[in-house]
């Protein structure tokens, strides 16, 4: 099977769901790439990361709408199209950015359904960058997975790998409710196995990458990629199973739970702030659904509570890193920490 990046498998997606259905439409600033589609440079971008390069010259103007500086008038505008029926894929961005439109999306489009007793929907898909580890400083660095986690008619997606973000957007794109698709700026150059077909990756189902034994890690995002790493390179030592959540609404409780239950021991890993985490969540899952199989406290491993630092030493100290999630691992199972000289 080929390999591509996560920002080409994000890009097919789109492409792909566009031709099939003439109701996807994106929405977002400089989407179409060279001066907002001035002659002879539209589409030759595609936003301040490539992700919909090509796109506009396929599709033009009335299906790849370049917005103003607004991020009001692009979660209204989704809002308001998904409402009639369209399919909007509206992007922010930087996720950072919510703030400036969240009632927009958590006190609208979150609640048409209920609010009108099933009478209406939003399928639209709110797409934008999350994370450190890119420089980008406090304002566009966060991990805001819990935040949009916390609403009820939200569905969270936050893919590890290209093959997920592929399936996983489809799937967004087809979902009749409102979707937030965050994706790690530091994963759209790594590079994965993507089938050419179109193909969906069920929300609410997560993914175990490494089979275990002994000890039971439960992360999401770019830490799925660290969290497979010590796993491999411990795995003369102990036996450790990493589970990748791949949506934290809905979350996979009984994938998360038969895990624990086998290991007996749980580490959940989180780039977000501690407090009200999706790792404190797994904490809670495990403590009280699997709490007659634990051998050990379960654990976590998060950022500090502290805004993301610019500094590049400060910002890798921040981010937990395969190092420190090899301590914790270490602390766990009773293995002697590496000498380092």
């Amino acid at each position: 099977m080929r390999e591509i990046t996560f920002r080409e498998s994000l890009n097919e997606a789109l492409r792909q769901e566009m031709e099939l259905d003439d109701r996807v439409l994106l929405i977002g600033e400089d989407i179409a790439g060279g001066n907002g589609g001035t002659e002879g440079a539209a589409g030759s971008t595609g936003g301040i990361l490539g992700v919909t390069k090509g796109l506009y010259l396929q599709f033009g103007a009335d299906r790849v709408i370049d917005t103003p500086i607004s991020e009001s008038a692009i979660m209204g505008l989704a809002a308001g199209s998904a409402l009639t029926g369209m399919r909007p894929v509206a992007e922010l961005m930087f996720m950072d950015f919510f703030g400036v439109c969240f009632d927009q999306i958590y006190n609208q489009a979150a609640k048409f359904r209920y609010m009108f007793g099933g009478k209406a929907s939003a399928p639209m898909v709110v797409r934008g960058m999350v994370g450190a580890g890119f420089g980008s400083a406090a304002q566009h660095s966060q991990a805001l997975w819990p935040i949009f986690s916390h609403i009820p008619g939200l569905k969270v997606v936050f893919p590890s790998n290209p093959y997920d973000a592929k399936g996983l957007l489809i799937q967004a794109i087809r979902d009749e409710d409102p979707v937030v698709f965050l994706e790690h700026k530091t994963l759209y150059d790594t590079k994965g196995p993507v089938p050419e077909d179109s193909y969906t990756v069920p929300f609410g189902e997560a993914n175990i990458t490494r089979r275990g034994d002994d000890l039971t890690i439960v992360t999401l995002g770019r830490q799925v990629l660290f969290a497979n790493a010590v796993a491999d390179r411990l795995k003369h030592q102990v036996s450790i199973e990493v589970v990748d959540m791949r949506t934290t609404s809905p979350i996979d409780t009984e994938t998360i739970l038969e895990s624990v239950r086998h290991t007996g021991r749980l580490l959940a890993v989180d780039e977000a702030n501690p407090i009200c985490s999706i790792a404190s969540e797994i904490v809670s899952i495990a403590a009280i659904g699997a709490h007659g199989s634990l051998i050990s406290p379960p654990r976590k491993l998060t950022a500090p509570h502290t805004p993301v630092p610019a500094a590049p030493n400060l910002e890798a100290l921040y981010i937990p890193q395969e190092q420190d999630i090899e301590r914790v691992v270490r602390e766990m199972l009773g293995i002697s920490q590496p000498v380092i000289a």
